[in-house]
């Protein structure tokens, strides 16, 4: 058993083009620790948020601060702390920070998943 304190974790810059602004990220569960899931939380600034995209596998996000949006081509939906938000495989999406507000979550997936972007 391995205790992991999220606040202990690294925050990492993320420079990623799928991010519209400035985002860190904190590897909590990693390859090193398991084969089947991969556990990292993102912080995104206010306003910012991650491009359409889609994965090859579902996706789990575990809001845990802040004020955000998880968005579809069809609906945009306000979500905060303690709210759970599956992503099935190939559902195009996105998800991130109101203007108004930070906002950080966990994500869950497999290692195995691919992430394609799809807006510019």
């Amino acid at each position: 058993m391995k205790v992991i304190k999220i606040a202990q974790v690294a925050k990492e810059p993320q420079t990623s083009q799928i991010f519209t602004g400035p985002v860190t990220a904190q590897t909590i569960v990693g390859t090193e620790l398991s084969k089947n899931f991969y556990l990292r939380q993102v912080n995104f600034s206010r306003g910012v948020r991650n491009k359409f995209h889609i994965h090859t596998i579902e996706q789990i996000l575990i809001v845990t601060k802040g004020k955000g949006i998880v968005a579809t081509d069809k609906e945009e939906i306000v979500v905060g702390p303690g709210d759970v938000i599956f992503i099935p495989a190939g559902e195009k999406h996105w998800h991130g920070a109101t203007k108004d507000a930070t906002f950080s979550h966990i994500y869950v997936t497999s290692p195995e998943q691919k992430t394609t972007q799809l807006e510019d």
